[in-house]
């Protein structure tokens, strides 16, 4: 059975949602690289909208969405969508936070190796022709404490992947953490301070809300040991970049690794130009399996609502 509706996507999205979307009857317009401006202009003639990170629906947005029923973002986190004005307006905002699961959660453990071992530093020597071997004498995972701050689907995924390095972890959230779950992977949880002081590695995955924005900062960082290493591929405003600038240079801490900015693309060199830093541009996500589900995932969830059968809104 066909559906009626029309479609805007504003970013990129993988092939294979757009081709379900169309089969389904809904008309689609892919318009990756419209401007803020031109999406004002245009908006009021879909039903459905269709973001990533690149595009912001803003409070201004929505009012001219006259006929919008959904706006969809291909994957984790809400924070560029105004879900207030959505829910003032009785528009549903889903997400596909489920998609990513995998990509994210390897990430993160290629950054705690990157960082561990040196490896970003390891490559550029080595390809200058410097055989700096004697300088880089690394840490093994191994028997180590991974803080983890957030324990939805990607900071439990994650702690299952270290489970498996044979670390011990520690878990804190803002929300009751799953019984099961603590059980299933020895889960010691605590109050965040003595996450901070007990962990070698501490590694965010909270949304960006009045709770998360700069829960790490100053404070929290002089609560870590001078050897832990930061991880954050949740969203860039859970750190307080000045205070983290401070800490790396200063060696408060051993090192950080970042793949999300306050700003994004990031412009503050002396943020990047710490060597004790490693950055990637917002990759979490990215991989060729998690952005083919990702599409998959909200095409079905739109499909689903369009045919009166409803949709999972968020996914963690």
């Amino acid at each position: 059975m066909n559906i009626e509706g029309k479609v805007i996507i504003c970013d990129s999205m993988d092939e294979r949602g757009i081709t379900s979307l169309k089969n389904a009857g809904l008309v689609v317009d892919y318009e990756p690289e419209i401007s803020g401006q031109q999406l004002l202009s245009n908006v009021g003639s879909y039903d459905v909208i269709i973001v990533r990170s690149r595009t912001k629906i803003t409070k201004e947005v929505i009012q001219n969405a006259t006929k919008a029923k959904i706006i969809a973002r291909v994957g984790v986190g809400l924070d560029n969508i105004d879900t207030e004005e959505a829910k003032k307006r009785n528009i549903e905002v889903i997400n596909a936070g489920e998609a990513s699961i995998t990509a994210v959660s390897e990430l993160v453990l290629g950054l705690m190796f990157s960082l561990c071992r040196s490896i970003p530093f390891a490559n550029y020597e080595t390809k200058k022709g410097n055989w700096v071997k004697k300088n880089l004498i690394g840490n093994e995972l191994k028997g180590k404490y991974l803080g983890i701050i957030g324990l939805g689907k990607i900071g439990r995924n994650v702690a299952r992947l270290a489970r498996g390095l044979r670390m011990n972890l520690i878990g804190y959230d803002v929300v009751p953490i799953d019984k099961s779950f603590i059980q299933e992977v020895s889960l010691i949880t605590t109050d965040l301070k003595t996450l901070l002081q007990s962990s070698d590695f501490i590694t965010c995955h909270v949304p960006l809300t009045e709770q998360t924005k700069y829960i790490i900062n100053k404070e929290s960082i002089s609560n870590m040991k001078n050897t832990a290493f930061l991880i954050n591929t949740s969203r860039g405003e859970v750190i307080e970049e000045s205070a983290l600038i401070e800490a790396l240079k200063n060696k408060r801490i051993a090192g950080a690794a970042l793949d999300v900015f306050e700003t994004e693309p990031p412009s503050n060199e002396e943020l990047l130009n710490l060597p004790n830093l490693i950055c990637t541009p917002h990759i979490g996500a990215q991989t060729k399996e998690g952005q083919e589900l990702a599409s998959l995932v909200i095409a079905e969830k739109i499909i689903q609502n369009a045919r009166g059968g409803g949709a999972n809104k968020t996914s963690n």
